[in-house]
């Protein structure tokens, strides 16, 4: 028997495959070949499937640990903002103080790009559509420019129309400490009604999309009776 088929088959003979050796030579080294380029082949696929998943188990671990701000069941604490197009714009003042036990959203965002805009304008809306349930919402720009950051959320209320919601900021791009905003999210929101939290949610930065606003704002009806 040749030299080579013995090769092959001192890798076939430990998989039970001692019955090849009653072939010929020629036959048994083709069935051998065969056998081996199969184990190859299903080793290599196995190998890509678990590589595979790894990427998956990965991805799906990374949107999971994104966690900011106040967790659901939590209470939110006292902090003070700039009014920049509210009813107290030009003041420093304490809007969760001032809305009290009533349904609030609050924003906190580190960029206010053309999603952030939307969803600024339909929160706005539904604050309007529920003044009967006393409903308030509070944007607050996390900046280390307040003077820059008013400019612009002037600009945004304007070309937004927006009319019931107070468009703030705050100095320190890490916000309230008592509010944890993560320093990866570039978007929190957090809802609350009789001072507890009943929504959170977070977006790191090109994450917010039109369908994860429609969930944001379809969200606010955990805090309207």
């Amino acid at each position: 028997m040749p030299t080579r088929l013995h090769s092959l088959l001192a890798h076939i003979k430990i998989r039970g495959y001692v019955s090849v050796m009653a072939y010929p030579s020629a036959v048994a080294e083709i069935f051998c070949r065969v056998l081996l380029t199969k184990e190859k082949y299903m080793k290599r696929l196995l190998t890509l499937s678990v590589a595979m998943m790894f990427v998956a188990a990965s991805s799906i671990s990374s949107a999971a640990e994104l966690k900011s701000g106040i967790e659901v069941g939590g209470r939110p604490g006292a902090y003070t903002v700039n009014d920049c197009t509210g009813p107290n714009a030009g003041k420093s003042l304490c809007y969760r103080c001032s809305y009290g036990g009533r349904p609030v959203v609050n924003i906190f965002a580190r960029e206010i790009d053309g999603n952030v805009e939307d969803l600024i304008a339909q929160i706005d809306e539904k604050v309007g559509a529920n003044k009967d349930q006393k409903m308030a919402a509070f944007v607050v720009h996390l900046t280390d420019d307040a003077d820059k950051s008013s400019a612009a959320l002037k600009k945004v209320a304007n070309a937004k129309k927006i009319k019931n919601t107070p468009l703030t900021n705050f100095e320190g791009e890490a916000g309230p400490s008592s509010y944890k905003i993560s320093k990866d999210a570039d978007v929190t929101v957090l809802m609350w009604v009789k001072g507890k939290v009943k929504v959170n949610h977070s977006f790191k930065k090109g994450d917010l999309s039109k369908d994860k606003i429609k969930k944001v704002v379809n969200d606010t009806s955990k805090i309207l009776n």
